[in-house]
């Protein structure tokens, strides 16, 4: 009996699986067992036509393919590689004990990517150390992105067999890639973004301080709500909020890749943060993840580390809006299902935009409003104080003048959050401002005397939660980094106080 090592993925994790082979006496036959997917029982036509295309003769035996352990479900066309190096060298003496392979075969031989090859990958170079994978040649530049491992590829299934044959593999070995972005240096740790500025902060007018609000946003990863008039640059604002995030790190552009793949999405390794912006006619599974049998991947955990952007904030259900409230909170969320339970890290920016009023014209110097009291209240009361209460900052922005004009653009904003995000790596914060934990709010947001004494009379005079309180901490701590402050000030607890919803 011969085995070569591949995986499944389940969900976001991947399960090593040994797929063996054995040819035993009796009439000729191919099956594969295991819990194998319809999608792995269709290799057995691929495999086949593979190997005779390349002149290759398929043994008149018993063959008995099994994928180990047999008692979990297995998907994916990448084992196709696998079963066919088995069959093709049945009767050679070779051994694929170090080698993880993925790899679906066209009809001719040719080694195809699919979905699952690179989030598997990733995820078995979390758990195993120097990492040996064959892969095919058309993936080898991103397959080579994931650090700690040794990447071989080859183009078809005759290079899979010279490759095992031969005793000099360096040959066949990929040399890991630059990440084709800038990189940023602190504490010995390496950080990367991106200066490109595809959509630019020069093309909002006016708007000064819904501006300073989305610099406080982004510098601390604080969730944010922009209310205004339609046509006042809400949504305008929100989506150059992307350009304008703070570094990863390495695994963290990883994971976006991961997530990319799996969404059917080609990943790129440029540096940018994630943008997710659900329709508000979204479902709940779509929204937070589902499924009737195993549990897939939602907007809010394709969002992490990145922005989830809620447009027409009141239009989403309410049902939608109070599920919120737990991946706000514990930055994680966990997706139940018969089959399967999986948790979903969830540390994003939420940002939204929303009405003052169902008509828009409630804050308009110009238009008059529509809207009864009831129908404002009706469309406002979609927001609960609960939800509202784990949003660091609200914005009220006013209509645009036509002398309005441009005073801060994407580039200076960048480097200011660049910035701050060097201040609050060199103070070993682990997570950025908005995500800290309760310990480490009382390590890294030290307040001075008069700035004490202001919170303590605000947190009287507007019965502001525990929670609320370490939301304005959080934010103030951003301000202070902004303005170069070691210390938290008074003038940085009132600004932060301004942004608290009334």
């Amino acid at each position: 009996m011969k085995t070569i090592k591949s995986a499944t993925l389940e969900s976001l994790d991947a399960i090593c699986v040994d797929v063996e082979a054995t040819f035993t006496k009796g009439l000729p036959s191919f099956s594969i067992v295991g819990l194998a997917s319809s999608s792995i029982q269709e290799s057995k036509d691929r495999v086949k036509s593979a190997l005779l295309t390349n002149d290759f003769k398929f043994p008149p035996k018993k063959i008995t393919i099994n994928l180990s352990p047999s008692d979990i479900n297995k998907n994916g066309t990448h084992f196709d590689l696998s079963i066919a190096l088995l069959i093709a060298m049945y009767d050679t003496k070779v051994k694929f004990d170090d080698f993880f392979i993925f790899a679906e075969l066209a009809l001719d031989g040719t080694l195809k990517d699919n979905s699952s090859i690179f989030p598997s990958i990733l995820s078995l170079a979390k758990k195993i150390k120097d990492l040996n994978v064959l892969v095919p040649k058309s993936i080898e530049e991103k397959i080579a992105m994931i650090p700690n491992i040794n990447v071989y590829s080859v183009k078809n299934l005759n290079e899979a067999i010279m490759f095992f044959n031969s005793k000099d593999k360096e040959n066949y070995k990929v040399k890991q890639p630059k990440i084709p972005c800038d990189t940023l240096q602190i504490n010995n740790e390496l950080f990367f973004y991106n200066k490109k500025y595809e959509l630019d902060f020069n093309d909002v007018k006016g708007q000064r301080l819904a501006k300073r609000a989305a610099l406080i946003s982004v510098s601390g990863n604080h969730n944010i709500i922009f209310e205004g008039s339609p046509g006042c640059g809400k949504s305008m604002i929100i989506k150059r909020l992307q350009y304008i995030m703070p570094p990863q790190t390495v695994e963290q552009i990883l994971e976006k890749a991961k997530l990319d793949s799996l969404n059917l999405i080609e990943p790129n390794f440029d540096g940018s943060r994630v943008f997710r912006s659900p329709h508000h006619t979204s479902t709940k599974a779509s929204i937070f993840g589902g499924g009737t049998k195993s549990s897939k991947i939602g907007e809010v955990a394709l969002s992490n580390n990145g922005i989830l952007f809620f447009d027409e904030l009141p239009h989403f259900p309410k049902t939608i809006l109070e599920a919120m409230r737990e991946p706000l909170e514990d930055y994680k969320i966990l997706i139940s299902r018969v089959n399967s339970k999986v948790n979903y890290e969830t540390k994003f920016l939420f940002a939204c935009a929303m009405n003052p009023c169902p008509c828009g014209n409630l804050l308009s110097s110009t238009k008059q409003c529509r809207c009864n009291e009831m129908e404002i209240t009706r469309y406002k009361s979609k927001l609960s104080d609960p939800f509202c209460d784990r949003i660091d900052l609200f914005v009220t922005m006013n209509e645009v003048n036509y002398d309005d004009k441009a005073d801060l653009n994407s580039k200076k904003m960048h480097e200011i959050v660049l910035n701050t995000f060097k201040l609050q790596k060199q103070r070993g914060q682990k997570d950025l401002n908005g995500k800290l934990k309760n310990e480490d709010i009382k390590k890294y947001c030290v307040l001075d005397e008069e700035g004490e004494n202001i919170l303590n009379k605000a947190t009287q005079n507007y019965s502001l939660s525990f929670r609320s309180i370490n939301k304005v901490l959080k934010v103030a701590r951003t301000i202070a980094d902004i303005e170069n402050s070691i210390n938290i000030k008074k003038e940085h607890i009132l600004e932060a106080l301004s942004f608290r919803k009334r």
